[in-house]
């Protein structure tokens, strides 16, 4: 990314849909805040409670089978946040309160395609406090079993390079390699959507997920097919649905990541594995603040050149 100023939305922005595990109705306001406040949740109807303000950091996570959960589910927790995570992420807003009414998002299409149009439509403003990112100094690994996820040092950039192997033809071996920019990740990974294989429907119906499930907003897996009559939108969709996700994971490191991820057969427990790992040790990272690319360039040009333009397996 080229910013070298921090973001928040221009005004505020509504959404509405239902939560893919929960099946209830869910709707969020996603609203301008203040350079270095970050995302931020403002989690409503609460019984008996007053809103809890949760913020977007690894250290809330409280959960990662089949999604992300940050907060307290004892008192106040929002699921399923990394599509919208991974949408902000990607398009370079880093600033936002979002406002939500009950205790999991709206899964929308499956995708961030939904939650990217909204923010697209309603434009990016630049803030005059100078944007950080969180710099990779060291290689970090975590392992389980055969699955792996690790932050690596590079000189520019975020790249991503995930690869997903399931024992289904339909699946089999996918690879994206993929370098963080907002343009690409709203045309090659926002549209790409979560995933499930019918053999589970009722084994995760009685564990209380996948109620709001359905070919509206899921790529449902069959014996030796895609199940949804549209097919694919992607030849590889699962493989970019898990960089899509990991986007919206590791974007709970507080900043823009300055460095390279990799992961094989990752999900979001890995993903913010890496994260607390990374965190574990100051030696492993830096904050650093952009280097101004419009520096020399007049006011007017500045002005113009930042304007804005889950359900599968965590392991397999």
């Amino acid at each position: 990314m080229n910013f070298d100023r921090q973001t928040t939305l221009r005004a505020p922005v509504t959404l509405t849909g239902i939560g893919v595990h929960s099946g209830a109705p869910a709707s969020i306001c996603l609203k301008p805040s203040s350079a270095n406040s970050g995302i931020v949740f403002l989690r409503q109807g609460l019984a008996d409670r007053p809103a809890q303000l949760i913020h977007a950091k690894h250290t809330k996570v409280s959960a990662t089978e089949l999604c992300t959960v940050i907060g307290d589910g004892a008192s106040a927790s929002v699921a399923t946040i990394e599509h919208l995570m991974s949408a902000c992420a990607g398009l370079g807003l880093d600033n936002v309160l979002i406002e939500i009414d009950g205790p999991e998002m709206p899964i929308m299409d499956g995708s961030a395609r939904e939650f990217v149009d909204a923010i697209q439509a309603t434009g990016l403003a630049t803030l005059q406090a100078g944007r950080r990112y969180l710099k990779i100094l060291r290689p970090v690994r975590v392992e389980n079993g055969r699955a792996f996820a690790e932050l690596l040092p590079a000189e520019k950039g975020f790249r991503l390079d995930v690869e997903i192997d399931f024992d289904t033809a339909v699946i089999g071996r996918q690879r994206k390699v993929f370098d963080l920019e907002p343009a690409a990740y709203a045309h090659e990974i926002s549209r790409a959507r979560t995933f499930g294989f019918m053999r589970d429907v009722e084994q995760l119906w009685k564990a209380g997920f996948a109620l709001g499930a359905s070919l509206d907003n899921t790529v449902a897996i069959g014996e030796d097919k895609v199940i949804n009559p549209e097919g694919l939108r992607y030849r590889d969709e699962f493989v970019r649905h898990k960089v899509l996700d990991a986007i919206g994971d590791l974007a709970l490191g507080g900043y823009p990541i300055q460095g390279e991820f990799r992961s094989y057969c990752g999900g979001h427990r890995l993903n913010v594995r890496i994260l607390e790992a990374l965190f574990a040790d100051r030696a492993n990272y830096g904050i650093v603040e952009a280097t101004p690319v419009y520096a020399a360039a007049p006011r007017a040009m500045q002005m113009a050149a930042a304007a804005p333009a889950a359900f599968a397996p965590d392991v397999h």
